[in-house]
C-alpha cells in the first residue's frame, strides 16, 4: 500500500517557489516537503527546517526519495528539465508557459505515459475568486444565451524586468506567454476548443525585444466570441471579466487576494485565506420582460488554490483525472504559436 504523503521536490525557491508552491505542499497534510534547488543563497530552511537545498537540478532528481517535481524555473527550461524529471521517475507538475509549443508539449506528455507518470500543469488562475464567481454565472445561465465575452489582464510596468528570461527574445518570452496561458486556460476550461483564434502582439516600451500588449480573439461555433488581453501598459485597470449575453450583463474587477496573502505569510489554511474584501462584487444587469433593469451584486466565492493541489494528489494517488485536461493544454499552445496578425 502506498504512503500517504507525497514527497515533493521544488526546482527554484524564487518568488513562484516561495509563494505558489511551497506553503501548500509543506502543510503535511497530503505531501510532504523534502528538497528545494537554491543555486545561490540558501533561504528556504529559514521557513522550512529540515529540508534539504541542493545546489543543482540534477542533485534533486537524483534523490530517489523525491515522487513529485514542481518545475517552476525560467520558461525556456520548462521542457529540459521536465523532461529530465520524468526520464527520473518522477511525477511533474509544470508551471505556465507548459512549453513553448504544441509540439514540445506534445512530447512531454507522450514521455509521461511512456514512464507511467503524471504530468500536471499548474493553471492556478481556474481557482482564483474572482473566476470562480464568473463561472457559476455562465453554469447556472443567468445571462442567457452569450454573445460575448471580454477577459484582461492589465498591468503598468513601463521598466523592463529583471527577469531576462521574459524579456529576451527566445520562445516562450513576452506578455502573451506570460499572461496569456492564465487567461487562454480559463475560458478553454468554460468553453473549449475554439473555431477560430486571431492573435495580436505588439511591442511599445523603449527599446523592449517582446511584446508587452496582446490580444486573442476566439470564435466558437456557439456565436459566442472571446477576447482575451494583456498588457503591461494599462494605468488604469479596465474589469478583468465582462459577459453579455441576451438577457444581461456581468462584470468583475480582478480582486483575488491569494497572492497578496501568500506574500504577507498568510497560510492556506488561515480561515481569512482566499476571501476577497468587501466592494470588489460582480455586477449582474438584467433586462426584465418591461424593459427595465435589474442591478444584483454578487460576492465572489472563496479563492482557494488547495484544490489545485488536492487535485494533484488524487490525480498521484487515486488515480482521479487532473481538471486540466492534456488536450485542453495543447489547444492552449497552438493558439499562442500561432503567426501574429499585422494588418
Amino acid at each position: 500500500m502506498p504512503k500517504k504523503n507525497i514527497t515533493t521536490g521544488i526546482l527554484s525557491y524564487g518568488m513562484s517557489g516561495r509563494v505558489f508552491h511551497a506553503p501548500f505542499i509543506q502543510q503535511k497534510s497530503r505531501f510532504e516537503l523534502h528538497a528545494i534547488v537554491e543555486r545561490h543563497e540558501k533561504r528556504a530552511h529559514k521557513r522550512y527546517p529540515g529540508i534539504i537545498s541542493y545546489d543543482s537540478v540534477d542533485e534533486l532528481l537524483n534523490d530517489e526519495k523525491i515522487e513529485l517535481v514542481i518545475v517552476n524555473t525560467p520558461n525556456d527550461t520548462h521542457v529540459d528539465y521536465a523532461t529530465k524529471a520524468l526520464k527520473a521517475g518522477k511525477h511533474i507538475l509544470v508551471e505556465k508557459p507548459f512549453a513553448p509549443n504544441s509540439k514540445d508539449a506534445k512530447k512531454l506528455f507522450d514521455l509521461g505515459k511512456k514512464m507511467g507518470k503524471h504530468v500536471m500543469v499548474f493553471q492556478n488562475r481556474r481557482w482564483d475568486s474572482d473566476f470562480k464567481l464568473l463561472k457559476r454565472v455562465i453554469d447556472r445561465e443567468v445571462l442567457g444565451e452569450l454573445i460575448e465575452m471580454h477577459v484582461r489582464f492589465d498591468r503598468y510596468r513601463m521598466e523592463r524586468s529583471h527577469k531576462t528570461f521574459k524579456e529576451t527574445k527566445i520562445p516562450g518570452s513576452g506578455v502573451l506567454y506570460d499572461l496569456g496561458p492564465h487567461l487562454l486556460d480559463q475560458v478553454i476550461s468554460l468553453f473549449g476548443k475554439p473555431q477560430k483564434s486571431l492573435k495580436i502582439a505588439t511591442a511599445h516600451r523603449p527599446g523592449s525585444e517582446v511584446d508587452d500588449f496582446s490580444t486573442l480573439i476566439l470564435t466558437y461555433e456557439s456565436g459566442l466570441t472571446v477576447f482575451i488581453y494583456a498588457s503591461l501598459l494599462v494605468a488604469n485597470p479596465l474589469p478583468a471579466y465582462v459577459l453579455h449575453g441576451i438577457k444581461g450583463s456581468f462584470q468583475k474587477v480582478r480582486a483575488d487576494v491569494q497572492e497578496d496573502q501568500l506574500q504577507a505569510g498568510i497560510l492556506p489554511k488561515d480561515p481569512e485565506y482566499g476571501i476577497e474584501p468587501p466592494g470588489k462584487e460582480g455586477l449582474i444587469t438584467l433586462i426584465k420582460a418591461n424593459g427595465d433593469r435589474e442591478m444584483r451584486y454578487r460576492e465572489a466565492l472563496k479563492g482557494d488554490y488547495n484544490d489545485l493541489f488536492n487535485a494533484v494528489y488524487a490525480q498521484i494517488r487515486r488515480g482521479e483525472s487532473f481538471p486540466v485536461k492534456e488536450e485542453e493544454i495543447l489547444w492552449q499552445m497552438e493558439i499562442l504559436e500561432q503567426p501574429a496578425w499585422n494588418g
